[in-house]
Parts: structure tokens; C-alpha cells; sequence
């Protein structure tokens, strides 16, 4: 398996709700590993399938050196009030902004063994958790902002060499 390559904003599996993933075959294992591999990279906190092409309920993370992967994940619960975060995305590179996300965040899925997972916690846990299954609800992170910051977040993002 590999580190897959990072799909920018404006492709269009990043605005597509991700499926359900219904059966845990060899495809499904080998899109884990290749999440696995594309997260341990240096300076990443989270990678979600549509990110590396694939549409399916699935994302690795990296956070206080563990890394890991759920399927299928859901946002069951989030606590307090939006606080400002500053935020990046890998589908965004080299813009950082100010993002409202929830300081606790807890997330059921599954693993590939079908058996029950949760995931949770505060601070940049909760962030991520938040982040990347917005990724499989077609969201990315620059639709969280507020207005002012969107209108300067998309001017950037319309004159970066990568747009």
C-alpha cells in the first residue's frame, strides 16, 4: 500500500456525501491502509477516503502520535459552544483560518471487523473528528467559516497556484 495523493478543492468527491460502506472485503482493507499510510505523513491530523478519491465512509487519523481509522463513523454527540480554531484542510493547502468547531466531539463507527468503535475527546481530537466527517458529508472546512472569513478564504483559494 501507499500514501495516496491529496485531492484539492473543486474536485468534486470532495462536495459529494460519501456511501455507507455495507460490505468489509480485500477493497475495503487495502482503502484503510493506503488512509493509514497517507495520514502518517508529517503534519497531518486526519485523512477522509473522498479526500484520496474514494467515496466511502472512511477516515485515518494521527493525533498525540496515535494513528487509527474508523468506518462508517457518525457524529453521535458534540458539547459546548463553537469556539474559533484555527484550521487548515490538505484539500486546502497553505490557508489557515478561524473555524467554529465544538471543544468535545464523540464519533461511533466500526472497524474491519464490524466490531463497535468510538472515538472522542477535546481540543485538536475534537477538531479533527469534526473536520473529517464533515469531509463525509460533502463538507469541506471553508463552508464552516463565517461570512467575512469565507469571502477572504475563497479569494485565496481563487489565487493560489493550485486552484
Amino acid at each position: 500500500m501507499t500514501a495516496r495523493d491529496i485531492r484539492l478543492y473543486g474536485d468534486p468527491v470532495l462536495r459529494t456525501p460519501a456511501a455507507e460502506i455495507t460490505a468489509i472485503d480485500e477493497g475495503v482493507r487495502a482503502l484503510v491502509q493506503d488512509l493509514l499510510d497517507s495520514v502518517a505523513l508529517p503534519g497531518r491530523a486526519g485523512v477522509a477516503a473522498p479526500q484520496i478519491g474514494v467515496g466511502v465512509r472512511a477516515f485515518s487519523y494521527n493525533v498525540d502520535d496515535v494513528i487509527g481509522y474508523i468506518l462508517n463513523p457518525r457524529v453521535v454527540e458534540v458539547r459546548g459552544e463553537p469556539e474559533l480554531t484555527g484550521e487548515g484542510c490538505l484539500s486546502v493547502p497553505g490557508l489557515w483560518h478561524d473555524t467554529p468547531r465544538h471543544p468535545y466531539a464523540r464519533v461511533e463507527g466500526i472497524d474491519l471487523d464490524g466490531e463497535p468503535v468510538v472515538l472522542e475527546g477535546e481540543g485538536l481530537m475534537a477538531q479533527m473528528l469534526q473536520h473529517e466527517t464533515d469531509h463525509l458529508d460533502g463538507v469541506v472546512y471553508l463552508q464552516r467559516l463565517r461570512k467575512d472569513e469565507r469571502a477572504r478564504a475563497m479569494k485565496a483559494v481563487r489565487e493560489s497556484d493550485w486552484f
